[in-house]
């Protein structure tokens, strides 16, 4: 009589690799890996020109993006999330931005603070992950995310100038709101993952003020943001004010002011080492006198001089670097690696990538519920530096596009990138992220229809 196990019948191909795939994941993880990267590159359509211009668009945006960005951006902002994470005490975040804190001056400060900024949807990154890692509240940290690129008055003043009265109004009142919305709207859908955190941070004790006086610690920051705003000053436009005007042609000089004040307070009231500031100033003055017509070789001596200054000063020093270079190491790949994915989609503004442009600028006219919620989920993984959002949308309204598209891709654009949602990711996790993603194109949609029908 034949044994049980000879009477059962062969198992199946499919069978075996089921229960291969359940007893041995991370191999066969590994395995599809392998397989879906072979496939891609066997089948990619090199040599083809749109493919070939995607690829180089890529590459063109990431140089200007490198070039650009940076230096004179991101360094300076890992340097001030650094600071906030080290010299900020949390008593103090939790105090003005912690879930408990007072829900209209939570709110308030985090849009405020985030709109004075003036910067892109990439800069503001460190600076939202600083706070949010301190001990702010969800929502008035998104508050702040959305606040920083979006409600930049300097882009409301030129967004009324170029493209109307109507429509710059429009995306200042939109832009508010939906700092104020968003946020409050994240943290009422996480708001027990909130109570948990803040549970969990009650009775911290880190990162205090180390002592100093608060005058000290708010000109350190103000100091930073100086040199920020100011290294980033764009180009004055006949049309702009005198102002404007002054503030660009002594934009150098005004960041160099900013960053000798920094190293001032270091070495008089912080009492850092004078010698490593003191040959980094010297160094930058050189650069600056032989080289005037690169100044971005000075701004990145000094950024080079305050990281030794800061590694050679034990405690305060090496800590601010440390926090500094662990932003740095969490965001820039991610950024450079979505700044080459946009531009080979999308391509640079006024050329094409993999994506047809004249697709875009179809699908963008009218006043339709797809018009709109195309531009605002376009314009959400779109990268737009400073300022370059107001050109491009000239350019498609020229082209067609409705009003209402015109505003969703103004209230999305400038305050979403591929880059900048792949580190939010890093920072919130893949389910807040695509919920705020999904509020921030939803919202520009419905707003974009609504200021449509009022403004044909």
């Amino acid at each position: 009589m034949a044994s049980t196990e000879a009477m059962k019948a062969p198992e199946s191909l499919a069978s075996r690799v089921w229960h291969g795939m359940r007893d041995n994941p991370t191999e066969f993880k590994w395995l599809a890996g392998i397989l879906a990267a072979f496939l891609l590159a066997f089948f990619l359509p090199v040599g083809t020109a749109r493919f070939d211009n995607a690829v180089l668009e890529g590459l063109a945006l990431l140089t200007w993006y490198a070039r650009e960005h940076v230096m004179l951006c991101l360094v300076p902002a890992f340097f001030i999330a650094g600071g906030i994470a080290v010299f900020v005490s949390q008593d103090a975040v939790m105090k003005y931005l912690g879930p408990a804190a007072h829900k209209v001056a939570a709110y308030g400060v985090a849009s405020v603070s985030g709109s004075i900024l003036a910067v892109c949807s990439c800069t503001v990154l460190p600076l939202f992950g600083g706070i949010y890692r301190r001990g702010a509240g969800l929502g008035p940290a998104i508050a702040f995310l959305y606040s920083g690129p979006a409600i930049n008055v300097l882009a409301i003043i030129l967004t009324a100038k170029i493209l109307g009265f109507e429509l710059g109004v429009a995306r200042a009142v939109g832009a508010v709101g939906f700092a104020l919305v968003i946020g409050v709207i994240m943290q009422l859908i996480y708001r027990r993952e909130e109570a948990a955190r803040a549970l969990s941070q009650k009775g911290f004790e880190g990162g205090a003020d180390r002592g100093r006086p608060l005058a000290d610690t708010a000109a350190f920051f103000a100091l930073q943001v100086a040199v920020l705003v100011f290294a980033n000053w764009a180009p004055a436009s006949a049309d702009d004010s005198a102002v404007w005007h002054a503030v660009f042609a002594w934009k150098w000089p005004l960041t160099a002011v900013a960053g000798l004040g920094l190293a001032l307070l270091l070495v008089w009231r912080w009492r850092w080492h004078w010698q490593p500031l003191a040959i980094t100033a010297a160094a930058v003055a050189l650069l600056a006198w032989f080289l005037p017509q690169a100044p971005v070789l000075a701004f990145s001596a000094g950024l080079l001089g305050l990281t030794l200054a800061a590694a050679a000063q034990p405690g305060d020093g090496d800590e601010w670097l440390g926090q500094t270079w662990n932003f740095a190491k969490l965001i820039l790949p991610l950024l450079l690696g979505g700044v080459l994915l946009a531009g080979f989609l999308l391509g640079r503004p006024g050329h094409e990538g993999i994506v047809p442009s004249a697709w875009v600028g179809a699908a963008v006219g009218g006043n339709s519920l797809g018009s709109n919620f195309f531009a605002a989920l376009a314009g959400a993984f779109m990268y737009f530096a400073t300022l370059t959002e107001i050109p491009i949308v000239q350019g498609l309204m020229g082209s067609g596009m409705g009003k209402g598209p015109a505003l969703a891709l103004l209230l999305a654009g400038p305050a979403l990138s591929l880059p900048s949602m792949l580190v939010i990711r890093s920072i919130l996790g893949t389910q807040k992220t695509a919920v705020y993603c999904a509020l921030v194109v939803v919202m520009a949609t419905f707003s974009g229809l609504v200021y449509g029908a009022l403004f044909p």
